[in-house]
C-alpha cells in the first residue's frame, strides 16, 4: 500500500428507553415475553388506532440531550418514515426527521493523544420495529411484534472519529451517561443499545470525505471493532485496485469476519442539517438553525403529537 489513508467514522446509536410501557400505547416493554403477547391495535398498526405519546419518553430524551451538551428544540414534531418490511406492521415508522428534540451537542472522550470532543448532530425519538426470526431448518421467517413500538432515542454523531478505539471510547462514554441517568440499561446483548457504523476512507490530508458505507445493528463492542477494521481494509483494497466504493448498507457477520451488501443507497439527505449525508459521502454545509420559526409552517403546531401525552410511567 503506497498511499496513506485516514478512516472517517460516524455513528447512529439506538438506545431503548427504560419505560414500563411503549412509546405510543400502554403495552409492556418487558424483555423476553412469549412472542406477540405485548401487543395491541396501536403497536401492530391496526386501522383507526390512535398513537398517544408517552411523556416519560420525552423526559428521558431531554435528560440525555442535556447531559450530552445538546441544544433543545422548543418545538419539535414527529414524521412518518415510510418503508415496507415484515417487522414493521404499519408500513411506516414514527420518527423525527426534520425537527428532532435535541441537536448540536458533544461528548468528550479520552484518547491516546488526549481529550477529544465528538460532535452529536442530533438526538431524536422514534419507535422500534418488531423482530424477525429466521428459521433455516424450516426455510421460513417468523415475526415477533413484542418489540414493535418500544421507545428509542437515536443519537447521531458527527463524522469525528478516526479509529475503532475512538468509537469504543465514545460508546462507553455514552453508555455510562445513559445508565447514570437511568434512561436505559444499555444491555448490548439484549439489543437495548446497538450501533450503525458509517465509515469511509480518504487519502491522508484530503479535504473531501470518501464514499461511505453503513453497517447496521452491531450489538457488541467486539463486533463493532471487527466491522470497522474489516470495512476499512475492504475499502482501501478497492481504492488501491482503482475501483470505486459503492455507497450501500452492509451486514457484518462476526462469525465469518466479513460483510456483505444488503442494499445500495442512491440518495439520502437530511434537511436542515449541518452534516448532510449525500450520494458521495459526507458533505458539510453551513449550519441552519433548527429553531423552528413560528411563521414558517403554522399548521405544524396543530399536528404535533406533543398536544396529547400519557402520564409518566
Amino acid at each position: 500500500m503506497s498511499k496513506q489513508y485516514e478512516t472517517v467514522i460516524g455513528l447512529e446509536v439506538h438506545v431503548e428507553l427504560a419505560t414500563r410501557t411503549k412509546i405510543f400505547c400502554g403495552c409492556s416493554t418487558a424483555f423476553g415475553g412469549a412472542p406477540n403477547t405485548h401487543t395491541c391495535p396501536v403497536c401492530t398498526g391496526m386501522p383507526g388506532s390512535l398513537p398517544v405519546l408517552n411523556k416519560k419518553v420525552v423526559d428521558y430524551a431531554l435528560r440525555v440531550g442535556l447531559a450530552a451538551n445538546c441544544k433543545i428544540n422548543q418545538l419539535c414534531k414527529f414524521d412518518r418514515k415510510n418503508y415496507f418490511y415484515p417487522d414493521n406492521p404499519q408500513n411506516y415508522q414514527i420518527s423525527q426527521l426534520y425537527l428532532p428534540i435535541c441537536h448540536d451537542g458533544y461528548v468528550e472522550i479520552d484518547t491516546a493523544a488526549g481529550k477529544k470532543k465528538i460532535g452529536i448532530h442530533e438526538i431524536h425519538m422514534e419507535e422500534d420495529a418488531g423482530k424477525l426470526i429466521h428459521d433455516e431448518w424450516e426455510d421460513c421467517s417468523l415475526v415477533d411484534y413484542n418489540r414493535s413500538g418500544v421507545p428509542l432515542i437515536e443519537i447521531v454523531s458527527e463524522p469525528d472519529m478516526r479509529s475503532a478505539e475512538e468509537v469504543i471510547a465514545y460508546l462507553e462514554k455514552l453508555r455510562l451517561i445513559i445508565q447514570y441517568l437511568g434512561a436505559s440499561d444499555c444491555k448490548l446483548n439484549e439489543g437495548s443499545m446497538r450501533a450503525d457504523v458509517n465509515l469511509s476512507v480518504r487519502e491522508m490530508g484530503a479535504p473531501e470525505f470518501g464514499t461511505r458505507t453503513e453497517m447496521k445493528n452491531l450489538n457488541s463492542f467486539k463486533a463493532i471493532t471487527h466491522a470497522i477494521e474489516g470495512e476499512r481494509e475492504r475499502q482501501i483494497e478497492l481504492l488501491e485496485e482503482g475501483k470505486e466504493v459503492i455507497q450501500e448498507t452492509r451486514r457484518w457477520d462476526d462469525n465469518k469476519e466479513s460483510s456483505h451488501a444488503m442494499r445500495t443507497v442512491i440518495f439520502r439527505i437530511r434537511i436542515c442539517s449541518r452534516c448532510r449525508f449525500q450520494r458521495n459521502g459526507w458533505n458539510r454545509s453551513e449550519a441552519v438553525s433548527r429553531n423552528f420559526r413560528k411563521n414558517a409552517q403554522p399548521d405544524t403546531k396543530n399536528s404535533t403529537v406533543f398536544r396529547h401525552m400519557m402520564p409518566p410511567f
